[in-house]
């Protein structure tokens, strides 16, 4: 068993400062995922800071936004009157995920902290980028039905799994941290990275720096939305494919679109062209069948993968057709199989 040191924080300012120093100090909360990787023996933390009684859990009105706190359960988040008004794109994608007892306990922070479920990750018989630097990416090669087709490199093709970060993603939520060197404001596709070089590292977050609230802007798709999640079964599976589409409408025509894909690439994947292009454009599937071939023109499946280029563009155009008819996917529908 690996020996660490265990350290439970009261304020913000306290969990910050437990980490300075330590080796290899991780943050838990809901620990939902952190849990798992140190049973694998994937994560071997010196010291973990418990964060669970800092004043983080609330959902509050904040300048226009509404703010997350950063220990709020996706539970709490999913079900709250003001997000299922104003933002349900988002309450829907977080139902789309895990189970009724991971989302009670899953927080805010930690689902955009969550780590890939590529199995040579969590195997640690096999060599891993991700988890050892250097070592090699077996995935490229080799069983990677599930990885990522877009923003992919030599040394990774890991996918992001979360669905809570797509739809995040499609509504340009801001992340606020606080660390070392004060608190600072993230847009939300500045959060996570592609892999690149440094497939070890899944966030732009600075050593020692904790996320504390995630703000939502006030921009009203609540009407025109739909979180549309592709999946070998109903329930209890991460995406192969997911697709957060949101639309502004005047009259039949687009004044915006917000288009973000999930279980494609390292992160929640988005095509600012793809976006542009569907501006001023009627709400047609002719529109959208135009945006998805921009969008999956990008792709660069592996051998074990390719199926997803068509499922992609598939689910982009069938996720801005239910937006624009204001029939958003239900979360129990079993044609999302």
């Amino acid at each position: 068993m690996n020996r660490f040191d265990y350290v439970r924080a009261e304020t913000v300012a306290q969990a910050v400062q437990a980490f300075a120093g330590a080796n290899g100090a991780r943050f838990i909360a809901g620990g939902t995922n952190l849990i798992d990787l140190m049973k694998y023996d994937v994560e071997r933390p010196g010291r973990l800071i418990d964060i669970t009684r800092l004043p983080l859990g609330e959902i509050a009105e904040h300048d226009g936004s509404l703010r997350l706190g950063a220990l709020a359960t996706n539970a709490t988040v999913a079900y709250d009157d003001r997000v299922r008004a104003r933002y349900p794109l988002l309450a829907d994608a977080i139902l789309a995920g895990a189970s009724a007892q991971l989302r009670n306990a899953a927080s805010t922070g930690g689902n955009l902290l969550q780590r890939t479920r590529c199995y040579y990750f969590y195997d640690t018989g096999t060599p891993c980028n991700k988890r050892q630097p250097g070592s090699g990416c077996p995935a490229i090669g080799g069983v990677n039905r599930i990885h990522a087709i877009f923003g992919t490199s030599e040394h990774c093709i890991a996918t992001h799994p979360s669905d809570m970060c797509v739809a995040l993603a499609a509504l340009e939520a801001v992340v606020q941290v606080s660390g070392p060197e004060g608190e600072r404001s993230i847009p939300f596709a500045e959060f996570h990275r592609l892999p690149g070089d440094a497939p070890e590292k899944d966030t732009n977050l600075r050593p020692g720096e904790i996320i504390v609230s995630v703000d939502l802007p006030d921009q009203d798709f609540s009407r025109h939305y739909t979180y549309l999640k592709l999946r070998d079964r109903l329930s209890y599976a991460f995406a192969l494919v997911s697709v957060a589409a949101a639309l502004d409408l005047d009259g039949d025509a687009i004044r915006t679109a917000r288009l973000a894909l999930g279980g494609v690439a390292h992160k929640p994947w988005r095509n600012a062209e793809a976006e542009a292009l569907l501006q001023g454009k009627p709400a047609t599937r002719e529109s959208f069948q135009a945006a998805a071939d921009l969008v999956v023109a990008e792709a660069k499946p592996q051998h074990g993968n390719a199926f997803k280029v068509e499922l992609a563009r598939r689910a982009i155009v069938r996720g801005l057709e239910q937006a624009a008819a204001g029939t958003p996917q239900s979360v129990t529908d079993k044609r999302i199989q």
